[in-house]
């Protein structure tokens, strides 16, 4: 076998990017072509591995490739990732350094498969043995679940591996339910149904056609290269040799097809007796049944469907459950899904790590530790939501560590050390990650805070908050921020805002951005999970455990991940880190395609160039004084076995001393310092608090005994008003009693003195006349006519006297029964009749029906909610009415609120309000003469409101509607005009247009009907009435 011996024999082009010659941007992508071109896939930086995916396979990683690596210098052959491999086993080895290996770049360059080979090759170079190979082979079993994870390898002293543990930072469960433009779903679902047999599908109540389930994309399902049914089994295997047992096995199928089938459940509308929405799972659906919900996972159909159709709320000791309408089932399905895949990787990768974990025997001594990152790379789609920001944020994140330790702490050592250096410039992307982690405004804690605070949340809120807080930020764009150059830019969505990352300018929609970071599953889903007679259920499901009910809030998804990424920042800068820096070639991911323009993006955002100048100027090779001496002391005399020399160790410890005294003063002053302007702080603080504490309670006194006098002067004057009015109607009553009593005497006495005998006959006839009249009173209603006769024609006077009298007193008695409300109601067909009798063919329909007012119930519908909290006024009419279209002059349904100060039109579907017109815009009301329900509002010209012209109108209560407009104007300085004709103009925009009304024979159900003639007639179709 033929062994190249050095890093220049026989190389295609330059191997080191630091020995080009002439160093530019375009010698180095030109390089990397050159290399590309010829097989050749990697390079390097120094330390660091450029990887570019060839999207094939090559012939450089067989056994004998392993060999020919094993134990040599890192730039003894040519680049490759089994190089740096070596390179980190044998640090990890004999120089008793924690490893770990960095593998970043975009979704697509081959970071896995980077991850795959450096996996394997450490396990080839290790030791064997029964037990070694076995722990071996479980952590190169485990890879299937390795993206998004960081793997760490616990080994010996000898190296030889002891287990590890996977830590899992972040799974993109939203791909469950839907997948970007070209992506497909997890493996696993294309792999079950390609792979597993027919017996086993048949269990699962599942089918092979992909486009039966409404989960998986089709544009992407099958991908060239890709064997699933081979996967399949090759994940079979490595489940069973990682360690799972049959039934494991078995119930992670079941959920698997679990997910699938909950995506097939389709909703329908149904609607309750009151008026609020619900739904329904359809009968006939992709969804479960009642078998398959049993089969799958033990639990009933019915339980199920409640907690798709229902939610609790529960605080405290209270209890409320509300209907989900279609929108809100499919969320919580989607929900459902989602937390169902979600929790099952987890519980696999714990599973996993229970069987790779190192043994209790063995956790005693001390041990090395390789890790293994391979996360999400940068990712930028058409679509880009919360999932993409997060995954952006964490690659930000590993891409400072990469310019902390390569670019940033390297030039500063050289300063440090007093080095002749020019410094290297360098984008520093901190002030990205300071815009997205800061802890008081950064975007995740703005996020949390709009999550966590009460009122109305929306993802539009959160955006406001955002263009408050962040409009002057350099690297964040939005078109409602402050910042006005982004006002006209079209390329950004109002509903959207854009960072500039290192990678490039990356455009978030803020859509599903505060649902998906509160990760919110209704506990009616939980519970009914926690009912099932599943064991692995159960165990994903704990929350659901009616008796373990906990009413805290979960932290978000945002602070979770967050909390997520800063643990793994500790604990990569504990080791000794390994670059592997992978590009993706071409967007298609095809092989011999090699596009400049993407690979030359991605060198520059990843700052290669800039690695490769600080690399050219500094040493090859840098280690810290004490680690040195130790490994080199033995070869020299002067060194070996102790150094004795007091210069180094002497001058530092001194100076050491200096600085810990130093420090201690500084801590000791700072605090006393803090700590006094502190208190008077707080003696101010107490002082300022007590005076406004007083001043406030003053003025609110103050504001309470004014209005408690203001009260206490109109109840008072109402009550002497109301015994005044009493004083005087028995004044009244007593006055005439005594002048009829005098009236009366005076003529007894006349006719006594001048009539004697007729005195007698007089005050017979008038008892009688009296007692027959009392007992021949009409009924007290006003609108009795009748009055008894008179019996003879001298009582003519007094008789028709007597029944003016009595006819004003059952007036009165009558009106004394009349509450204000009715009152008003009968003021108001008073003025109806003044308005419409005899003028309107349509009033006599009228006067029987009582006004209602407010037909809609606005303020009681939870329906009309959102529109009555946006009118201010007491809504005094609410009713739907047609809004005439003049182009074909049919009507469009529209809720029709009049309130003391303006008239409201409204979507009817959507509540959204379409126009609102203060009354004092309206100039006149025109109506016709026929029994039609037409009305036009006509507005003022130069009216705010004038600009879309009037409003032609149709209602069923259009007698109502007049009336109340009527006396609301009558109240104003200016009284509306009500203008009664069957021809008359209306205003639309530019143009005015006349409506006729005319009669015709009956149609469509004696309904009017409205028809546009030309530009500028609608004529009305009115039926004749009989």
């Amino acid at each position: 076998m033929e062994v190249k011996t050095s890093l220049l024999d026989n190389m295609i082009g330059v191997g080191d990017m630091v020995l080009l010659e002439p160093l530019s941007e375009d010698s180095f992508l030109e390089n990397l072509r050159n290399r590309f071109d010829h097989s050749e896939i990697y390079t390097y930086i120094g330390s660091v591995v450029i990887s570019v995916n060839p999207y094939r396979s090559l012939p450089i990683y067989t056994s004998d490739k392993v060999e020919e690596y094993r134990n040599r210098n890192f730039y003894e052959l040519s680049p490759h990732i089994y190089a740096l491999a070596d390179e980190a086993y044998h640090s990890l080895r004999d120089q008793d350094k924690d490893q770990c290996i960095l593998i970043t770049g975009e979704s697509g360059a081959g970071k896995t498969e980077a991850s795959k080979l450096v996996m394997s090759y450490v396990a080839a170079v290790c030791g064997k043995g029964q037990e070694v190979n076995k722990v071996k082979e479980q952590l190169l079993q485990s890879n299937p679940v390795l993206e998004g994870s960081h793997l760490e390898i616990e080994s010996m002293l000898t190296g030889d591996p002891l287990g590890g543990v996977i830590s899992n930072y972040l799974l993109e469960k939203s791909r469950v339910v839907k997948q970007p433009r070209g992506e497909r779903n997890f493996h696993i679902f294309y792999q079950l149904l390609s792979g597993a047999s027919d017996d086993t599908l048949k269990k699962l109540k599942l089918h092979r056609d992909f486009s039966k389930y409404n989960y998986l994309s089709l544009d992407s399902a099958v991908v060239n290269g890709l064997d699933d049914a081979t996967n399949f089994r090759t994940v079979r295997n490595a489940m069973q040799i990682v360690g799972f047992m049959e039934d494991e096995v078995q119930s992670v199928l079941e959920l698997v097809a679990a997910v699938l089938k909950l995506g097939n459940i389709e909703f329908k509308p149904e609607s309750r007796c009151n008026g609020t929405d619900e739904s329904r799972i359809k009968d006939k659906n992709g969804g479960f049944d009642k078998r398959e919900a049993k089969s799958l996972l033990g639990i009933e159909q019915s339980v199920l469907e409640r907690a798709f159709s229902y939610r609790t709320v529960e605080a405290k000791m209270e209890k409320v459950s509300t209907t989900l309408n279609v929108a809100q089932a499919y969320y919580a399905r989607d929900a459902l899904a989602k937390n169902l895949y979600s929790r099952l990787f987890t519980w696999l990768v714990t599973r996993i790590n229970e069987s790779i974990k190192v043994s209790n025997a063995q956790t005693k001594t001390r041990h090395k530790v390789m890790g293994v990152l391979d996360i999400y790379g940068f990712e930028i789609f058409e679509d880009n939501s919360f999932e993409q920001f997060i995954i952006n944020y964490c690659n930000e994140k590993l891409q400072q560590i990469f310019i902390e330790l390569t670019l940033r702490e390297e030039q500063e050592e050289y300063v440090r050390e007093g080095i002749e250096w020019t410094n290297i410039e360098y984008f520093n992307n901190a002030i990205i990650c300071d815009l997205i982690e800061n802890n008081q405004n950064g975007i995740l804690a703005m996020l949390d805070e709009e999550c966590l605070r009460p009122g109305t949340v929306t993802d539009e809120t959160f955006l406001d908050k955002l263009n408050t807080v962040c409009a002057e930020h350099q690297h964040f764009e939005s078109r409602l921020s402050k910042n006005s150059k982004f006002l006209n830019d079209h390329s950004l969505p109002h509903s959207c805002f854009r960072i500039q990352h290192y990678a490039g300018k990356v455009l978030y929609r803020v859509e599903g951005f505060v649902d998906k970071n509160n990760d919110l599953l209704y506990r009616d889903l939980s519970q009914a999970m926690f009912k099932a007679n599943h064991s692995l259920i159960k165990q994903l499901f704990p929350e659901g455990n009616p008796a373990k009910v906990n009413l805290k809030r979960p932290p978000t998804a945002g602070f979770q991940f967050r909390a997520s990424v800063g643990t793994l920042m500790k604990n990569l800068q504990t080791k000794n880190p390994n670059y592997i820096r992978c590009i993706k070639p071409n967007d298609k991911k095809a092989p011999h395609i090699f596009t400049e323009s993407l690979v030359r993006h991605q060198v520059r955002y990843l700052g290669l160039m800039e690695n490769v100048r600080v690399r050219r100027a500094g040493y090859a090779f840098r280690q810290a004084y004490e680690p040195c001496l130790e490994r080199y002391k033995m070869l020299c005399k002067q060194t070996w076995p102790h150094w004795r020399g007091p210069l180094f160790f002497l001058e530092e410890r001194r100076r050491q001393c200096l600085q810990d005294l130093a420090t201690l003063i500084q801590k000791i002053y700072r605090g006393w310092k803090c700590r006094s302007h502190f208190l008077l702080l707080k003696k101010s603080q107490i002082v300022v608090a007590a005076w406004y504490r007083r001043y406030a309670q003053q003025k609110k006194y103050q504001r309470i005994k004014s209005a408690t006098t203001v009260v206490q002067s109109y109840t008072r004057g109402w009550q002497a008003r109301k015994l005044l009015r009493e004083l005087k109607y028995q004044k009244r009553c007593e006055e005439a009693a005594t002048t009829i009593a005098a009236y009366w005497h005076g003529t007894q006495v006349l006719m006594h003195c001048s009539h004697w005998y007729k005195k007698v006959f007089f005050v017979v006839q008038m008892q009688k006349y009296f007692l027959g009249l009392k007992s021949s009173l009409p009924s007290m209603s006003p609108i009795d006519k009748t009055w008894p006769t008179r019996p003879y024609l001298f009582l003519d006077g007094v008789h028709t006297e007597l029944r003016r009298i009595f006819h004003l007193w059952r007036c009165k008695k009558y009106r004394s029964q009349f509450t204000e409300e009715k009152k008003a109601v009968y003021e108001e067909k008073l003025e109806a009749s003044e308005i419409f009798k005899d003028k309107k063919a349509l009033y006599p329909s009228s006067v029987s029906q009582p006004f209602k007012g407010d037909y809609l119930e606005i303020s009681k519908n939870p329906k009309y909610q959102k529109l009555n909290s946006t009118v201010d006024e007491k809504v005094l009419l609410a009713d739907v009415v047609n809004k005439i279209n003049r182009a074909n002059g049919k009507g469009t349904a529209r809720i029709f609120l009049l309130t003391k100060k303006s008239v409201v039109l409204a979507d009817q579907k959507t509540g959204q309000v379409k126009a609102s017109v203060p009354l004092p815009d309206l100039s006149s009301v025109s109506v016709s003469t026929q029994s039609d329900g037409f009305f036009a509002l006509k507005l003022k010209e130069g009216s705010a409101s004038a600009v879309k012209g009037d409003f032609l109108l149709s209602s069923e209560h259009l007698i109502e509607i007049i009336t109340k407009l009527h006396r609301i104007g009558a109240t104003d300085q200016e009284q509306l005009n009500i203008d009664i004709s069957d021809e008359f103009l209306v205003q639309f925009k530019q143009d005015k247009v006349c409506v006729k009304f005319i009669q015709g024979a009956p149609k469509n159900g004696n309904s009017v009907s409205c028809k546009r003639k030309n530009n500028r007639l609608l004529e009305v179709s009115v039926p004749t009435t009989a």
